[in-house]
């Protein structure tokens, strides 16, 4: 009778008890620009190899990191530091490098100047004041720097001696700046020899090229300015006339500066720039404009001849150069060159004349990053999709036997990796589906992993949504597409939801990969939270599938994406919880782009649309990655007359709001503003809003304000 008495007071207990309730996010907390987005995210560290030993960076400390325990111990701190620098002292740590693997010395960089400390003895090794830099690239071996200021190239040595390279800088001549619109891999144009005593450097005239008529609307709080005033755009369009590309050569001990002789530039990109071990010999991929024609070129960099052709590549749709050439460490006569010529990004093993010596790697599955070299064990190492096409994992293939093994801890998810100087070590830094962030170290050589970080759910307490992954089948029939679905919270299969597919689409991108959530868009979980359901597929034509995979859209953008997407459509018809009734669709840029393709095309489809920054006619696109998918408009007419959406204004009928950055250089605005011409022409009603002196994505908490309007439109309209 005891013991039920009391079986009753617990129970009666438990009734009475509070039930915590689940926090629900804002878009403070998920979106990128929010105040709390900060604490949102899952916690890392900031690493960085000092030759074979790991240090830990924050603002005020650097710790050592044990290799084999992950135990930590202060190397540095920033008051320390400070004390003895006295005057030039310090403002954080969070962003030095070691430079030299046996010297305590750090690479500091900050707003004023960059400085190279020795650590211990606390005093200051060599400085550059900063001030208004356009580029900035500086060689450990000579601690020479290269810097762009006021549109002319300079060059300062180790004495602290600095020479005026060029004087006709301006607007329409670029220097020692990323040319081609940063495309076939740009994100530079300085590019040191080994030791220092040489730079390669763009140049880039674009005076003949088109000027776009960008608006720069005054600032609210400007009390100089009434009037906006011009801010023009150089956009070279499709079919237009293009800039002109040459490449410099400044020898730092004759002071003289020599140009390579690779013939008139107007028909070709100039790319992927590499210098031979002993920096006599400059590497260039050279591009004809239609950009089916590849090849690997040489020059001598003390006197710009040209010295041999080594490598061709051709296509009946394009070639597409992403990577320098990378000799190898162990031997100054072969090196290694990236390649999609059997339909896969993989490695290739040449000497220096020319000769494919052998294919390193193999398989229907892509390279995505080569990470570096073991020069003892003749290894290289680099990340690829070889385990599943939605995971990026680590690996290392022996350049004797081709021997490919893989490194990293669990094998599953998404790893990125950081290859210490000699290669014996990395740092793998992963997630997973329901794994926030770890990071392990790895022994190169053995495999063995050891954990060093594990990172707390950040969204721990908070009502979470339900992320699912699978693939369904393309147009064709037979290839396999991933998606994301991301379930309405407190997801009830007996009900039915209003349905929002997020589109991309696009060449270079994806949506699915097997990280944390599937890799979901955190705005995807703020309208879970609101009773949305959210799908989300990578189609034809988006990257890490291979060649033929993305050249599936070749010279007609848009169609071969709508059918794949279409396809998404009728399976999320196929379950009963989705409100075939209430279906919509959101994208931005090329997303923007298929966004309006679908409503306009499928009108009985698709309910509501947003579509942020789309292209509508690909002819007044950029010329580098317009003529790569589509050709000229005096080549292919037809492909751009069928993707043109300004012919399809007339069948819209749900629901659109176009949204925009008025000060977008890439897809400028000229394509809203002629896709609203078009719709007024056939009395069809699109809302539009605009943001003034934002580019092709808002900046700061400008995105929290875009994304509440693109929710808002859903909920008035969609939901």
């Amino acid at each position: 009778m005891k013991k039920l008495n009391l079986l009753a007071v617990l129970l009666a207990a438990m009734t009475v008890m509070p039930i915590v309730a689940q926090k629900q996010f804002t878009l403070e907390d998920l979106n990128f620009g929010g105040k709390n987005y900060a604490n949102m995210i899952p916690q890392s560290r900031s690493l960085r190899w000092w030759g074979d030993q790991l240090v830990r960076l924050s603002a005020d400390t650097c710790w050592t990191v044990d290799l084999k325990n992950g135990k930590e111990k202060v190397l540095i701190t920033r008051a320390k530091l400070n004390k003895g620098l006295g005057a030039d002292s310090l403002r954080s740590l969070s962003t030095i490098s070691f430079p030299y693997a046996d010297q305590p010395l750090a690479m500091v960089g900050g707003k004023d100047a960059r400085r190279l400390i020795d650590f211990k003895a606390r005093k200051q090794m060599w400085s550059q004041p900063r001030g208004d830099e356009q580029a900035a690239e500086w060689n450990k071996t000579s601690r020479a720097l290269a810097f762009v200021k006021e549109d002319n190239l300079y060059v300062t040595d180790a004495n602290g001696d600095t020479r005026q390279l060029t004087e006709d800088g301006s607007r329409d001549i670029v220097y020692g700046q990323s040319v081609h619109r940063n495309e076939f891999g740009i994100e530079g144009g300085l590019f040191w020899n080994p030791d220092g005593t040489r730079l390669a450097f763009y140049r880039m005239d674009q005076s003949m090229v088109t000027d776009y008529p960008l608006v720069d609307v005054p600032e609210l709080n400007d009390t100089t300015r009434v009037i906006a005033a011009p801010a023009p755009e150089k956009y070279p369009m499709a079919g237009q006339t293009s800039h002109l590309v040459t490449v410099g050569v400044y020898d730092l001990a004759t002071q003289k500066t020599v140009y390579l002789d690779a013939g008139n530039p107007t028909d070709r990109y100039f790319t992927n720039i590499a210098w031979n071990p002993e920096g006599t010999v400059i590497y260039m991929m050279e591009l004809n404009r239609d950009q089916n024609d590849c090849r690997l070129v040489s020059y001598d960099a003390t006197t710009g001849a040209r010295l041999a052709e080594l490598y061709r590549e051709t296509s009946d749709k394009y070639v597409e150069p992403q990577h320098p050439i990378v000799f190898l460490p162990w031997d100054k006569t072969r090196f290694v060159m990236r390649s999609e010529k059997d339909g896969y990004d993989h490695f290739y093993l040449f000497d220096i004349d020319g000769n494919e010596i052998k294919q390193l790697t193999h398989g229907n599955w892509v390279v995505m990053e080569m990470l570096g070299f073991d020069e003892v064990g003749h290894n290289l190492f680099f990340t690829a999709n070889a385990d599943s096409p939605i995971q990026k994992n680590i690996y290392r293939v022996n350049v004797d036997n081709g021997m490919m093994t893989r490194i990293d801890e669990g094998g599953r998810g998404w790893h990125s990796a950081m290859l210490n100087p000699s290669g014996k070590w990395l740092v793998d830094l992963y997630q997973e589906p329901e794994v926030p962030r770890n990071i392990a170290i790895v022994n190169t050589a053995s495999g063995e992993a050891k954990r060093y970080f594990t990172a707390p759910d950040p969204w721990q307490g908070y009502t979470v949504p339900e992320y699912r992954c699978g693939t369904i089948k393309a147009d064709d029939g037979v290839t396999d597409l991933y998606y994301r679905m991301v379930m309405p919270v407190d997801f009830d299969p007996t009900k039915k939801y209003p349905t929002v597919v997020y589109v991309y689409g696009g060449p270079h991108a994806h949506n699915v990969d097997a990280r944390w959530h599937y890799s979901s868009r955190s705005w995807e979980t703020y309208m879970a939270q609101r009773g949305y359901l959210l799908y989300i597929m990578d189609n034809r034509g988006s990257e890490n599938r291979g060649r033929d995979f993305e050249q599936a859209t070749f010279r007609e953008l848009g169609q071969v994406e709508m059918r794949d997407q279409m396809r998404g459509v009728d399976f999320l018809r196929s379950l009963e919880y989705v409100d075939t009734a209430r279906i919509g669709v959101h994208g931005w840029s090329f997303g923007g782009f298929m966004t309006i393709s679908l409503m306009t095309n499928y009108p009985e489809t698709f309910k509501v649309g947003v579509a942020g920054g789309p292209v509508i006619d690909w002819k007044w696109y950029e010329v580098m990655y317009g003529e790569r998918y589509m050709d000229t408009p005096q080549t292919n007419p037809e492909g751009y007359e069928k993707t043109s959406l300004l012919n399809k204004a007339g069948d819209l009928k749900g629901r659109l709001q176009i949204i925009i950055g008025l000060n977008d250089p890439t897809v400028v605005p000229q394509h809203a503003y002629s896709f609203l011409k078009a719709c007024i022409a056939a009395d069809t009603q699109p809302d539009f809003y605009v943001y003034p002196g934002q580019g092709h994505n808002m900046r700061g908490h400008q995105s929290v304000h875009l994304h509440e309007r693109i929710t808002r439109y859903f909920d008035d309209y969609l939901k």
